[in-house]
């Protein structure tokens, strides 16, 4: 994999020193704006990164990259996918993959014409805890209750209350608590239970944005609560509550670090299989895999997975009556 990284926000900077030591990750190109080059130049001498545009095409062009990882605002990510497919270049692109239904259909359709990979970043997806999840589901007996929650008080809610409104809280960028943070629960939980028959979505709306909410996703037999927050400190937690037990998780559902067995019979197991330094080190090492194997089933596969969730994301967006970019 020869990267370019397309954005030089936070995310970025808390990965960058991971990519370096994955092997078959080369960081071929950073591209940013005219106005941030200095930070770019700055980023790449740090992590020898060998080239910095500000031109988007004219990274494309460059034969020295053959993917490109999408990470600048929500509301870009279609139209830099499109661009880097367009030039035949694989795409990693960032949580929430896209804002329209449509937009994810014409992105899967292009990589599929031309047998490149394109996948969402969702790093809980790859992480073997959630893995042992998703086997180990059956030992709660039959489902009743999940409920996920991610709450943070967000470094930018200040300056947003203030009238600084940056990307994630601009629903004109696709910001909002059900799309920066809630995606994360509606991941977790659909990659495990599946889509629901129902979702409603009831969001604390401020300046016109949800800044924290609530979305309950109905099944035949099961309910599930996804809340997020980003205007409130709380503990963050995810319980799956069956006939036979409980599994639990102490943290945000970006990042699923510990599990915990507790079953009827006395049964109590503790579950911590992931060691990686950072959570994106496992789905980047998927990433390496699939492109070096040109492993479109499972491309399909996590593509299947991603338009499942941006459908469920897009019925609560709808319930509420928000719009989005």
């Amino acid at each position: 994999m020869r990267l370019a990284v397309v954005g030089a926000g936070k995310i970025v900077a808390e990965f960058l020193p991971h990519a370096r030591q994955i092997p078959g990750v080369t960081l071929a190109a950073i591209v940013g704006t005219e106005r941030s080059r200095a930070k770019l130049e700055q980023t790449a001498a740090t992590h020898g990164i060998p080239s910095v545009f500000t031109d988007l095409d004219a990274c494309l062009a460059d034969p020295a990259v053959d993917t490109v990882w999408v990470a600048v605002p929500n509301v870009l990510h279609a139209d830099v996918a499109r661009r880097a497919l367009l030039a035949g270049k694989n795409v990693v692109c960032e949580k929430p993959f896209v804002l329209r239904a449509e937009d994810l259909a014409e992105l899967r359709a292009l990589a599929e014409e031309r047998g490149l990979i394109l996948v969402e970043a969702i790093s809980t997806q790859y992480l073997a805890n959630v893995e042992w999840m998703r086997r180990n589901l059956s030992r709660l007996g039959d489902l009743r209750l999940v409920q996920c929650e991610y709450s943070q008080y967000s470094s930018r809610y200040d300056a947003f209350r203030a009238g600084d409104v940056a990307p994630a809280f601009d629903p004109a960028a696709g910001g909002g608590a059900l799309m920066d943070l809630g995606i994360y629960a509606l991941h977790l939980v659909v990659g495990l239970v599946g889509a629901p028959d129902s979702v409603v979505y009831t969001p604390r709306m401020e300046r016109g944005v949800d800044t924290s909410g609530v979305a309950v996703l109905g099944y035949p037999d099961l309910t599930a609560v996804c809340v997020a927050a980003k205007d409130s400190p709380g503990p963050s937690r995810t319980k799956i509550q069956g006939t036979q037990g409980v599994m639990i998780v102490d943290g945000p559902p970006n990042e699923i670090v510990v599990v915990e067995l507790q079953l009827r019979d006395g049964t109590s197991e503790r579950i911590a299989l992931d060691d990686d330094p950072h959570r994106m080190t496992a789905e980047f090492r998927a990433f390496v895999r699939m492109i070096a194997e040109h492993d479109l089933a499972e491309r399909d596969r996590r593509l299947d997975h991603s338009a499942a969730v941006l459908d469920v994301a897009l019925r609560a967006v709808a319930s509420a009556g928000l719009r989005l970019g």
